[in-house]
This record gives C-alpha cells, structure tokens and sequence, in this order.
C-alpha cells in the first residue's frame, strides 16, 4: 500500500538538468540497503555533497526546498539502469510528483509501483515553468490527478495523460499486487472451478 493521491498543491523544485540517469539519483554504493525506506538522505548524493558536507549552490540542499513534494526537470529523466531504488529514494525525500518533458520507460514505471505521479508535458510548457520557478522563489503548482491538470495561481494550466489504470491505482493508493488482491475472491472462485473441471476431465 501507497499513499493515496489525489491532488496535491506544494512548492516545485526547479533542477533544470536533461538525461538524469538512475545513478545520478540513487549511487550504487546504496543499493546494498534491504529496506524500502531510508534511501531520501542519499538522493542525489554525489550532486548534494562533497566530503561529507552539503554543497551550497545544489537546489536540494536549499531550505526553501526542502519539504517540496513537486520535482521539474529536463527530457529523459531516470535513465540508465533500471533500478527501483531511484524512485524509492525520492519517494522517501518527499517528493510525490515528477514534472518533464519525457522520462525513461522502465523508470517510469517504477514511479507508478511506489506511488509516485510522472507526469510528462511539452518541452515549451517546462520551460515556461522554469522560468515561473526561477523568478518567483517557492513557486506552487497543483496537480489534479482526478482532472489530470497542472496549474498555478497566474493562469498556467496544462492537462497531462495518465493510463486510467495507473490513475485508479493512485487514488486508491494501491500498487500491482494490492490490486491483484482486491480480486481475491475472483480468483479463489475461478481456481477452484478450474481445478475441479480439470479432475472432471482427467
């Protein structure tokens, strides 16, 4: 189980970087953790520190930033290997929903299994949000999951499109297996069924 998601208004972090790969947002050297959780303080590691110490200029080591649950960033997001870890990890830093112009298909993925909102906009509607972000500091955006919207306070407004599959999980919070399971009794009844028809005919 997830965190249901319905809508969500909150501050957007402006990391204006294209091909974001999977080892950029999670190192290596972490995934040797066999929890879930934990993973948010090593989010962008080798971006956020040098010598065990924040580096001052990184848009995540910025108060302003940090409890802003909305990530806007450049084309191909999370490629690179296809570890789970990534979206663990900035699911555990607090982040809920990745705006960009295109992500990788495996990472995704990954994002809907953990309760994370991709949402995918054209390249000139980035940019005009990069340019809100850059000149208004704690920029908002809402996101409407059940309108499919994005939009702010000054007249942006944009609809993105989700599979109404992955969009039922999200309301309801559930992953793949929670929704496996909410069939339950389907499928008792059907493999029941099944195997006496199979013993009928043997």
């Amino acid at each position: 189980m997830t965190e249901a998601f319905t809508e969500l208004t909150g501050k957007v972090i402006p990391l204006d970087a294209i091909n974001v790969d999977t080892d950029a947002i999670l190192p290596k050297q972490f995934l040797k953790r066999i929890k879930r959780t934990g993973f948010g303080e090593f989010l962008f590691y080798d971006w956020r520190y040098e010598n065990g110490k924040e580096k001052e200029g990184f848009v995540l080591n910025q108060e302003l930033y940090r409890d802003a649950p909305i990530l806007l960033t450049g084309k191909n997001f999370g490629c690179g290997s296809s570890r789970e870890h990534a979206p663990w990890a900035l699911a555990d830093f607090g982040i809920r929903v990745i705006i960009a112009p295109s992500f990788a298909d495996i990472f995704y993925n990954n994002c809907f299994k953990n309760g994370l909102l991709p949402i995918v906009l054209e390249e000139r509607e980035v940019e005009v949000l990069f340019r809100k972000a850059e000149k208004t500091p704690g920029y908002r955006l809402n996101v409407d999951l059940v309108k499919q919207t994005v939009s702010d306070d000054s007249g942006f407004n944009s609809h993105f499109i989700v599979e109404p599959y992955r969009k039922e999980l999200l309301l309801k919070g559930l992953d793949e297996i929670d929704s496996t399971l909410e069939n339950k009794d389907s499928i008792d009844s059907f493999e029941k069924h099944h195997s006496i028809h199979y013993r009928l005919k043997s």
